[in-house]
């Protein structure tokens, strides 16, 4: 998708995105799909670095986009917070907006954390080891 990120902490994550001719659909604005991955890609990073400490994982249950105004080019910035980060789940809320500070895309994301060994989709979950400060 081309998304930058420009913080990622356990509490907030900031990723941009510059507008290009394949994030969009025929009418022209930015395809609904793109506010939705970007969203869902900043909410997963702030998700996965919280349960990294715990020798977690997380996998998305859920993600609500509601699209609030059309955009057609420009940048996005997408800024995710938790809502609730519990030990086996976690709920994220983001916002998407232009590079005037308009909202256009709003969302939240619903995660389930897995624990080393887990089975998903027929494959072990492998956490990596949280960093050592």
């Amino acid at each position: 998708m081309g998304i930058h990120f420009v913080c990622a902490t356990a509490d907030e994550v900031v990723g941009e995105l510059e507008i290009a001719a394949h994030h969009r659909q025929p009418y022209g604005i930015v395809h609904g799909g793109v506010h939705s991955g970007l969203i869902e890609t900043v909410a997963s990073v702030g998700a996965a670095l919280a349960a990294l400490p715990r020798s977690q994982s997380v996998v998305g249950l859920e993600n609500h986009t509601s699209f609030l105004n059309a955009v057609r080019e420009g940048k996005l910035i997408a800024t995710a917070r938790p809502l609730m980060r519990g030990r086996r789940t976690q709920v994220w809320e983001a916002t998407v907006t232009d590079a005037e500070g308009r909202a256009v895309a709003s969302g939240r994301v619903r995660f389930l954390a897995l624990e080393a060994g887990a089975s998903l989709a027929g494959e072990t979950v492998k956490v990596k080891e949280s960093p050592k400060s």
